[in-house]
Parts: structure tokens; C-alpha cells; sequence
């Protein structure tokens, strides 16, 4: 089974090549693989260019997560797209775990994420910490390899982190990335409230599928971040609220999501923002 593999990429190659090596080296299906590339003023448009295995698209200026992974996903033929962060390294069989779930579905109301190995606490309780470095010139490789099936992380709830899968059919249904997040951030939530709405129960991150996250190498270099504000106001609760409420975003996975006990008030603030907005 294979993937359609989004990769936005900023300025950012030798990460780009990291990521592309371990995906092309661990994963078990030879998955399709578009690369967006932002600016790529610091050779990543020559050499994509030159990789027989990629498709690519090009924007002369940074057109952000959204913009980026809707018009690579136009081109998708799989019936799956998948997106990740180009500062990632999938980790040995990575893809199977997903594999394997996908084919235990009979429906495609799902999102799915593989299990991110950060260096540092963030306190994001859908990750597993353990350093092996914050950078390439510290990247502890070997090391990694030989310990990574060491780290055990049960099924969790509430995908909504890269890599995430959804079916192409889902995708198209709740309109991709919503474009007003642009660059990006806060559109993961956004993305995971609109499958919501259109009747997804089964968000789980999958516990066995590990990639390791060297840490937002691009996003750092955003400015002001309105996401949280934007989430606020289009949804009428906090992207906390939503990730804690509904998703029950790291806690262990025991089947599709029930529906949350939201109170009286909480139901009121909801109809108040949306109608003051």
C-alpha cells in the first residue's frame, strides 16, 4: 500500500536529503513522495530537480504549510496523503504500523499519526523524549537505530501532529488546509476539527510507527503567530479546549472517540463567539 508523501521544505535542504535518505532506506512500500519547495534559494530546487523518484512544487516565495500541501495534494495519485516535516527521520518500518491499521478499517473516516522521538520535554504527552541530538551535526544515528524499539509507546489518542495520513477522499471532502492559517500554524487542529465535524472518530497515533523530530527547524523562523487567535474565533473554543475536550489528545488509545461532555456554558460560549465574530 502505498502513500503520497508531502515534505514542505524552506531553505532547508540538507534536512530535506536526511529525511528523504530515511524515508527511501526504513519504509516498506515504495510510497509517492511531492516535495514542496519554498523559495529553495539555497539549492534544494537543483538537486529535487535531479532526484528521479520525487515530484516537486515550486514556489519562487514561502507559501507556507496550507497553500503548499493543497496544491501538492491536487497531484497525489495514492489514495493517501500523508504529511510531513522535512526536519524528521522516519525510523525502520515506520509506514507497516499504518499499513496495518488502514487495512483493519472498512471505512475511511480516519486520521492517523506515527509517533514523534523529540529531544527535548516540550510536555507534549504524544511524543516520546529521548535525545540523540537537536541538529544534524549532533545526530546520534547509530545510536538511534539501535535503541529506538527500546522507547515503548502505547496507542494514543487525538492525531493532529505530522506525520498524519488521511484518506485523499477525506482530504478532498473537508476542503484540505484551511488557507486563512497561512503560513501554518494552528492549521493541524483546524484540519483535525473539520474532519471532526464531517463525522471522523478515529484519530490515533500509532505507538509502533516512530519518527525521530530534530524540532522546528523551519517554524522558527515565523513571525507573529495569529493561529491561536484565528482557531478562537472560527471554531468558537480554544484549540486547547478542542485537542483536550474532544480529541483527548494523549491519552491511550481504547477506539474511536466518544462524544465529549461539554457543559451548558461551555455550549453558550461556543454560540456567543460565533455569533459576536
Amino acid at each position: 500500500m502505498k502513500f503520497t508523501i508531502l515534505i514542505p521544505t524552506w531553505n532547508n535542504l540538507p534536512y530535506l536529503q536526511n529525511c528523504l535518505r530515511s524515508i527511501r532506506m526504513h519504509s516498506v512500500a515504495e510510497h509517492e513522495i511531492i516535495v514542496i519547495i519554498n523559495e529553495g534559494k539555497d539549492g534544494t530546487t537543483e538537486w529535487v530537480k535531479k532526484q528521479t523518484d520525487l515530484k516537486y512544487i515550486h514556489f519562487v516565495q514561502n507559501a507556507g504549510i496550507c497553500i503548499g500541501l493543497n496544491r501538492a495534494a491536487d497531484m497525489a495519485t495514492t489514495n493517501h496523503v500523508l504529511y510531513i516535516n522535512d526536519d524528521m527521520y522516519v525510523l525502520p518500518q515506520w509506514d507497516q504500523h499504518i499499513i496495518n491499521e488502514i487495512k483493519s478499517l472498512n471505512h475511511e473516516l480516519y486520521m492517523l499519526s506515527a509517533t514523534m522521538i523529540e529531544p527535548t520535554d516540550t510536555g507534549n504527552p504524544c511524543v516520546i523524549v529521548a535525545n540523540f541530538g537537536d541538529s544534524l551535526e549532533t545526530f546520534q544515528e547509530a545510536d538511534l537505530l539501535s535503541t529506538y524499539t527500546d522507547f515503548f509507546k502505547s496507542d494514543w489518542n487525538g492525531s493532529t501532529w505530522p506525520p498524519n495520513l488521511l484518506p485523499l477522499s477525506l482530504w478532498q471532502t473537508v476542503g484540505g488546509m484551511s488557507e486563512e492559517f497561512s503560513p501554518g500554524m494552528y492549521s493541524d487542529p483546524d484540519l483535525s476539527k473539520k474532519c471532526w465535524d464531517a463525522g471522523v472518530r478515529h484519530f490515533r497515533g500509532m505507538g509502533e510507527g516512530k519518527v525521530y523530530h530534530f524540532g522546528s527547524k523551519s517554524t522558527k523562523k515565523l513571525g507573529k503567530n495569529v493561529g491561536r487567535e484565528l482557531f478562537k474565533k472560527k471554531w468558537g473554543m480554544s484549540s486547547n479546549t478542542f485537542t483536550n475536550l474532544y480529541l483527548r489528545r494523549g491519552q491511550n488509545w481504547t477506539g474511536p472517540l466518544p462524544e465529549p461532555k461539554v457543559s451548558i456554558a461551555h455550549r453558550l460560549k461556543i454560540l456567543w463567539v460565533k455569533w459576536t465574530k
